[in-house]
Order: structure tokens, then C-alpha cells, then sequence
């Protein structure tokens, strides 16, 4: 069974950085390209970053680029996200997701509230 857990997330000020985690099991996880996705109060699920299996290829929505890094560590089963220079835009729900896009598997997100 797929299972997802998310985790770091919190309630900040602007400009302020979170670290998201996600532990993975129940699946190839090494061979697993592995994305973010966020969805903010009353609006869709919005694909943020993804990385490859091996961390060689990584992508970032235009709206984040810059400000959050993607990262992976195979032998822990854990994908993270660094979230840097945190705005108001950036609240919402967090989730981690199997594959490239917003439709793989995801966990019960974790929540980020940025707040001035």
C-alpha cells in the first residue's frame, strides 16, 4: 500500500522558510519521480516542483522558482522541500505526490500559513 506522510509545516511571517518532509513507503520510491503540489484556501490543486528519481532533473513552477528547492534522499525514502522568502501566496495545503503532475498518489498534506 502506498503511503505518504507529510510533515514541516507551520504558521510564519513573511519571508520567513519552512521545510517540508515527506516519508514514502509501499512502493519503488528510488525509481519514483516525486513532486510538491499545494492547494490554497477555495482553489485548485496547484503543481509546485518535481525531481527525478536520482535527483538529476528537477522543476519549479514559475511562481517558486528561486524561492524553493527540491530534494531527495533515496535511502531514507524522504522527499523535501526547502520553502525560502515565504509569502502569503505560498499558504495552503502541501502534498506530496507520486510522478511528474498533480494526479499520482498523495499523502494528507501538511499545512503552511503565512501570515503578516
Amino acid at each position: 500500500e502506498v503511503q505518504l506522510v507529510e510533515s514541516g509545516g507551520g504558521l510564519v511571517q513573511p519571508g520567513d522558510s519552512l521545510r517540508l518532509s515527506c516519508t514514502a513507503s509501499g512502493f519503488a520510491f528510488s525509481g519514483t519521480p516525486m513532486s510538491w503540489v499545494r492547494q490554497a484556501p477555495g482553489k485548485e490543486l496547484e503543481w509546485v516542483s518535481a525531481i527525478n528519481h536520482n535527483s538529476g532533473v528537477t522543476k519549479y513552477a514559475d511562481s517558486v522558482k528561486g524561492r524553493f528547492t527540491i530534494s531527495r534522499d533515496n535511502a531514507k525514502n524522504e522527499v523535501y522541500i526547502q520553502l525560502n522568502n515565504l509569502t502569503t501566496e505560498d499558504t495552503g495545503m502541501y502534498y506530496c505526490v507520486t510522478g511528474w503532475t498533480i494526479r499520482g498518489r498523495r499523502g494528507q498534506g501538511t499545512q503552511v500559513a503565512v501570515i503578516s
